[in-house]
C-alpha cells in the first residue's frame, strides 16, 4: 500500500466527525473488538455513547482515547487527525486492514 492510499484511508488531516467515526470503528476492529458492547464496556463508556461516536454524532471522548492508547497503542493523533506514522508497524498493519472495512461499512450505512 502506498503513501497516498494510506493517507486516503486514514482521512489524514480531516478532523471532521465522519473521519473520526471511521477511524474509531477501525481502531475498535484493530483492537479485536467486533461488538460495540464489548468495546464500550472495556473502555468505560456506554454503548449508546460509543454508537454515537461511530455514527459521527459526537467525537471520541477521552475515556475511549485513553483506552485505545494504553491498551492498544493507538493514540489520539490517529483518532482525531489520521496521523499514523508515529504508530508501531504492527498497529498500522492492523489499522489499515480495518480502515478498509470501516470505510466500506460507513459508505453502506450512509448511502
Amino acid at each position: 500500500m502506498d503513501f497516498d492510499e494510506k493517507n486516503r484511508l486514514a482521512h489524514h488531516g480531516d478532523m471532521g466527525v465522519k473521519a473520526c467515526a471511521i477511524r474509531l470503528r477501525a481502531a475498535r476492529y484493530a483492537s479485536a473488538f467486533e461488538r460495540q458492547l464489548d468495546f464500550a464496556n472495556a473502555s468505560g463508556v456506554s454503548k449508546t455513547s460509543l454508537n454515537n461516536m461511530e455514527k459521527g454524532l459526537q467525537f471520541p471522548n477521552r475515556d475511549v482515547m485513553k483506552f485505545l492508547y494504553r491498551g492498544h497503542r493507538i493514540d489520539f493523533n490517529f483518532l482525531m487527525n489520521g496521523d499514523y506514522v508515529q504508530l508501531p508497524g504492527d498497529v498500522q498493519d492492523q489499522l489499515f486492514a480495518s480502515l478498509r472495512r470501516a470505510s466500506s461499512e460507513w459508505d453502506q450505512t450512509q448511502g
